[in-house]
């Protein structure tokens, strides 16, 4: 696997689980509950999932690295 690959798969994994967080602090329920429509609640995915990408691009909490050293080490062992 290209380092590339290893990297940019790390980071999703890492945004993944950000945006996932970022739900379970209520971001975008009050976006949500101005009309109750599903169209807010997307809007407020989306909005958690940019967050969550703008915060891997600024360093993140360290989880994309330690991803991509396993990726990279297990790659490394076969």
């Amino acid at each position: 696997m290209p380092d590339d690959s290893a990297r940019q798969a790390a980071q999703a994994l890492e945004a993944g689980f950000l945006a996932e967080m970022l739900k379970n602090t209520g971001l975008g329920d009050a976006a949500a509950g101005r009309d109750g429509g599903i169209g807010a609640e997307q809007f407020a995915s989306f909005q958690r999932q940019a967050l969550a990408e703008a915060m891997v691009r600024s360093g993140g909490i360290g989880l994309a690295e330690t991803v991509y050293d396993a990726i990279v080490e297990r790659a490394d062992a076969t």
